[in-house]
C-alpha cells in the first residue's frame, strides 16, 4: 500500500494534480477519443491500427521494404530521383487510420498538446539521425497562414523532439518567402512548382557547418522538404535529414 507518510510532499501534490486532472479531463484516445487508463496514449484498438515504420527501408527516404535485404539498400526511387536532403525518417504511415486523425487534429484542430507524444514517438524513430545533429529547424509557415493558424505544428513538434533529444530547436533557421496553394491533389510536378523559392535561410541563420534536422508534420513527395533542405543548405548547412511523423508511403 502506498504510504502516504513516507511520500514527498510534492509527490503528494504530483498524485493530487493528476487525479484532479482526470476528473476534469478523463483520460481517452490521442486519436479516436475512446476512455483509457491514462492521458497521452492510444486505446489498443488505434495501437494495433497503427501502421509503424520499422526496419527494414530505404536508408534515404525511410519509405519500408517488405523484405530484408541487408543494411543501406536505397529505394528504385532513391535512386531514380535522389532527394536533396540525405535521410528522412518517419514514425507511421499516413495511410487512413490512426496517423492520419492524429495529424489532423494537431494541425487542424488546435490541439497543440497532441504535439509531445508525437514528438516523443519522432524522438525514437530518429534516433539514427538524431544522434549526429546539431539543430532541428521546423518547416516555417508563411506569416498570413500563421496568422490565421494561430501556431505552427511543425515548430510545435520540433520543440517536443528537442526535450527529449537534447538538441536545440531553432525556428529562425529558415523562413517561408512566398505563400503556397495547399498541395492536396496536386501531382509531384506540380507541388514542385507551387514551392519553388518558397524558403530563404535568413543572413543571420548561423548554418555554417551545422547538421540539421528539417521537422515536419507529414512527408509527401518530399517536394516542400526538399526545397526547404536546399534553402537551408545553401545558407551553409553541413546537411539535412528530414524527420516527420507520418509519411506517405505509396504517392499517387
Amino acid at each position: 500500500m502506498w504510504n502516504i507518510a513516507a511520500a514527498s510532499p510534492f509527490a503528494v501534490l504530483g498524485r493530487a494534480a493528476r487525479t484532479a486532472l482526470d476528473l476534469v479531463y478523463p483520460p481517452s484516445c490521442l486519436a479516436c477519443r475512446r476512455a483509457i487508463a491514462g492521458h497521452g496514449a492510444l486505446c489498443g484498438e488505434c495501437w494495433s491500427a497503427m501502421r509503424f515504420i520499422e526496419r527494414p527501408f530505404c536508408d534515404r527516404l525511410g519509405t519500408p521494404f517488405e523484405h530484408d535485404l541487408g543494411p543501406g539498400l536505397l529505394s528504385p526511387q532513391a535512386v531514380a530521383d535522389p532527394p536533396v536532403f540525405g535521410r528522412a525518417r518517419a514514425v507511421a504511415r499516413f495511410e487512413d487510420g490512426p496517423a492520419r486523425r492524429l495529424v489532423h487534429r494537431l494541425k487542424y484542430s488546435d490541439r497543440e498538446e497532441l504535439a509531445r507524444p508525437l514528438g516523443a514517438w519522432m524522438a525514437r524513430a530518429g534516433a539514427e539521425i538524431l544522434a549526429t545533429a546539431d539543430v532541428l529547424a521546423p518547416v516555417p509557415l508563411h506569416p498570413l497562414r500563421l496568422w490565421s493558424r494561430r501556431f505552427n505544428q511543425a515548430a510545435a513538434l520540433g520543440h517536443a523532439v528537442a526535450r527529449h533529444a537534447g538538441i536545440p530547436c531553432e525556428t529562425g533557421l529558415l523562413a517561408r518567402v512566398k505563400p503556397t496553394k495547399s498541395q492536396v491533389g496536386m501531382t509531384r510536378l506540380q507541388r514542385a512548382q507551387n514551392v519553388q523559392g518558397a524558403f530563404r535561410a535568413p543572413a543571420d541563420a548561423a548554418l555554417k557547418g551545422r547538421r540539421v534536422i528539417l521537422v515536419d508534420d507529414v512527408l509527401t513527395s518530399g517536394a516542400t522538404a526538399n526545397a526547404a533542405s536546399r534553402a537551408l543548405l545553401r545558407g551553409g548547412a553541413a546537411s539535412v535529414d528530414v524527420l516527420v511523423f507520418a509519411r506517405v508511403v505509396t504517392d499517387a
